[in-house]
């Protein structure tokens, strides 16, 4: 029996001829991230390895992310912690206020994942690089910990499901909607611990960030990771961002899969994923009436340019709507020059939304646009847990930048269509 794009790079990375699913290994790792959350619990825990250097300063990237500019005194410990001990080892790949972004979206922008790669993080959204054709996955801080000392990981090996992608999208539909329908379609544990890996004609209409958008949120399903095969538009990003080799994997003709499933692109729709679960997801025909108090669009899922232009294009001579707050928040200090360079800025505060500097935000319930009990958020985030954003009793639905910009001038969840 034939092995996955996944099992080809994970037997790679081990040493090994072949693997199959359920297989233990362990697995020489590409790069190890970490942020500013997750990070000082990992250096806490390096105090107990008899050695106290790292495996390679140039294959570990700390990001400051998710409470920079610090937003109370714990975070700015945690920041120091990281920051002291990225000066101690040298660590190449440190970015702080003024150089960083939000990590998922810098990490490929600095060329720092290429095809072929094995990436731990402790961040469950590590999965985005599979865009790229890499093997990346959210791992624990002591997992971290060990990855950082070692440059090794433990994996069992994951079995996959296969994601046929035909036709192609229509306008307004986006690798958020692809995501969302298929996380409506399997359920929030319809992938568990497997690779969700994506095939077919329909790839070629999808962007790099469309699918930088749909490998973040294979957590969301469950996934152990989400993966692309590698064509043209991967080759030419990585072309433009990095300097490093890369090798492509494809998937065996007799590679086993435990589910497939046949996704029209043309037949979807603009994507809302209800309170409290990204699975409970509705058609925006579906919709019906209903009235928000925030927009949120930003993230590692989708703050990127092409983000930023789709929210342009419909708040441009437009207003946001007397009762919403819109906050907008490009993922990198590159995004957020790019914007300022093509007018992006001033079109976003001319329609009376507020524009942040990169960083997770509210994604997280971290700061700068937390929720009050019973207000609705429509954000480009990935999650809508209970209290993910604020208050137990607040609302978040999950949509593209597109619908979450019409919405903020609708005042309520509408299709960009309707605006």
């Amino acid at each position: 029996m034939g092995m996955t794009m996944t099992q080809k790079i994970l037997a790679r990375a081990a040493g090994l001829k072949e693997v199959h699913a359920g297989d233990l290994i362990e697995a020489d790792l590409d790069l190890v991230l970490g942020n500013d959350i997750t990070s000082p619990v990992a250096i806490k825990e390096m105090d107990r390895f008899s050695s106290d250097q790292v495996f390679d300063k140039d294959k570990i990237a700390l990001v400051m992310d998710h409470f920079i500019p610090n937003k109370d005194i714990k975070s700015a410990e945690h920041c120091k912690c990281v920051r002291e001990y990225a000066a101690k080892h040298d660590i190449t790949n440190y970015f702080d206020v003024g150089q960083m972004g939000i990590e998922h979206a810098l990490l490929p922008e600095k060329g720092l994942v290429v095809a072929g790669d094995v990436v731990i993080g402790a961040d469950s959204h590590t999965c985005t690089y599979g865009a790229l054709g890499a093997f990346s996955t959210g791992v624990g801080s002591t997992d971290m910990a060990a990855g950082c000392v070692t440059g090794k990981a433990w994996f069992k090996v994951p079995s996959a499901i296969r994601f046929n992608l035909t036709g192609r999208p229509a306008e307004y539909v986006s690798g958020k909607d692809i995501i969302l329908h298929i996380i409506g379609m399997i359920g929030v544990d319809g992938a568990l611990y497997q690779s969700m890996e994506f095939a077919g004609d329909g790839i070629a209409y999808l962007t790099m960030d469309d699918r930088f958008t749909i490998a973040n949120m294979a957590i969301e399903a469950g996934g152990k990771n989400g993966i692309f095969p590698v064509d043209g538009e991967t080759i030419q990003y990585m072309e433009e961002h990095s300097m490093k080799e890369w090798t492509a994997f494809e998937a065996d003709p007799d590679a086993e899969y435990v589910k497939e499933y046949t996704i029209d692109l043309s037949a979807l729709r603009p994507t809302v994923a209800f309170p409290h679960l990204p699975e409970n997801a509705k058609t925006i025909d579906e919709v019906g009436d209903i009235p928000i108090d925030q927009a949120v669009i930003g993230s590692c899922t989708n703050g990127r340019l092409s983000d930023l232009y789709a929210a342009a294009r419909i708040l441009k001579g437009r207003h946001v709507a007397k009762n919403v707050r819109c906050i907008i928040i490009p993922a990198t200090q590159q995004v957020y020059l790019q914007a300022m360079e093509e007018g992006l800025l001033k079109i976003f505060i001319e329609a009376g939304a507020v524009v942040s500097t990169p960083t997770c935000g509210p994604c997280l319930g971290g700061y700068m646009g937390i929720l009050a009990g019973k207000e609705r958020c429509i954000s480009t985030t990935n999650r809508n847990f209970v209290g993910r954003m604020g208050a137990v009793d607040s609302e978040i639905y999950l949509a593209s930048p597109a619908v979450a910009a019409a919405s903020a001038v609708a005042g309520k969840i509408v299709s960009p269509e309707a605006v």
